[in-house]
């Protein structure tokens, strides 16, 4: 009798379409065989309702496991998806060093615009952090975002180089050398007209943010809060600047602290993954729960399989 399509993704294979990675000396025994199947009673299998906390418990070499949907997206920040290759069990994972890079940027930059002790306001808030900027959320995120693409995961390499490339902007728009606010007279970052046309590459960072926000619903509650604080970070940042253009500075001011406490927000959320997925990488005794929701939405490759098994 065939399997139905969802039974056949269940099953071990040794075929190379399948995100499951077997047993060697089980993978030319046929269902009808009377070989015992150890893959099936090992304590270190992982089943699809195996809780994350649990599976990450039983981690103990990527060859001699079947990671699940919830777990490889704890690790990766990316929707599990069948990739023909066997990269992620040779090379390290790139995600934390991605978002290591986002947080030691944003975490001070949010700080600032909240002027905790002192710390300036206004179009130059962050200026001393420039080349944090450049060699950390710039260089890193880039670095990472490449090293995802040759993993195969395509939503963490599009996150991670567009918000490198963020880092990189900012960098150099705070960079004199690049006249970036020059042209704007003696005021520079403080003119109405730089204040104005900042404001729109804010406001579809923004945009961006949202659409990855979106997309995040597929993975975890923590990644949704991080996205979620970031599409409020930028539309309220932009609105400030457009206030501090119309010479509003006080309201201006106001949307530039609330804009940093959004910031703020996703920094601690983000802190969390990162925490959660460096006690991971080493195989900590416990670990931190991400609260998964990708069961909340199902991928369209499972409706498709799941269309195809009501029609046979």
């Amino acid at each position: 009798m065939n399997n139905s399509p969802l039974e056949r993704e269940k099953n071990i294979s040794g075929r190379d379409d399948v995100f499951n990675i077997t047993f060697p000396s089980l993978q030319n025994v046929s269902e009808d065989s009377t070989r015992p199947n150890y893959l099936e009673s090992s304590p270190y299998r992982l089943h699809e309702d195996t809780p994350s906390d649990e599976a990450l418990r039983k981690i103990r070499t990527a060859n001699s496991i079947t990671i699940s949907p919830e777990l490889f997206e704890k690790i990766y920040l990316n929707p599990q998806q069948a990739v023909k290759s066997d990269l992620r069990s040779t090379f390290g994972n790139p995600t934390p060093l991605a978002l290591l890079g986002f947080l030691l940027s944003l975490s001070p930059l949010s700080c600032q615009m909240m002027g905790w002790r002192g710390a300036g306001g206004g179009a130059d808030a962050g200026i001393a952090d420039v080349g944090s900027y450049y060699f950390i959320g710039g260089l890193l995120m880039i670095l990472g975002g490449i090293l995802e693409f040759f993993l195969g995961n395509t939503f963490s390499f599009v996150v991670f180089c567009s918000f490198g490339g963020f880092w990189f902007t900012l960098g150099s728009t705070l960079t004199p050398s690049f006249n970036a606010f020059s042209t704007y007279g003696d005021a520079g970052l403080q003119s109405p007209g730089f204040y104005a046309a900042f404001g729109f590459f804010l406001l579809f960072m923004g945009v961006l943010s949202l659409i990855y926000l979106i997309c995040a619903l597929r993975t975890n509650l923590i990644f949704v809060a991080i996205f979620l604080g970031l599409f409020m970070t930028f539309v309220l940042l932009a609105a400030a600047h457009w206030h501090h253009a119309n010479g509003n500075h006080r309201l201006g001011g106001t949307l530039q602290i609330a804009s940093g406490a959004f910031g703020f927000m996703a920094c601690m959320a983000g802190w969390w993954i990162f925490a959660a997925q460096m006690l991971a990488s080493v195989d900590f005794p416990f670990q931190l729960p991400v609260g998964d929701i990708s069961h909340l939405i199902k991928s369209e490759s499972i409706r498709k399989a799941e269309r195809e098994q009501f029609t046979v």
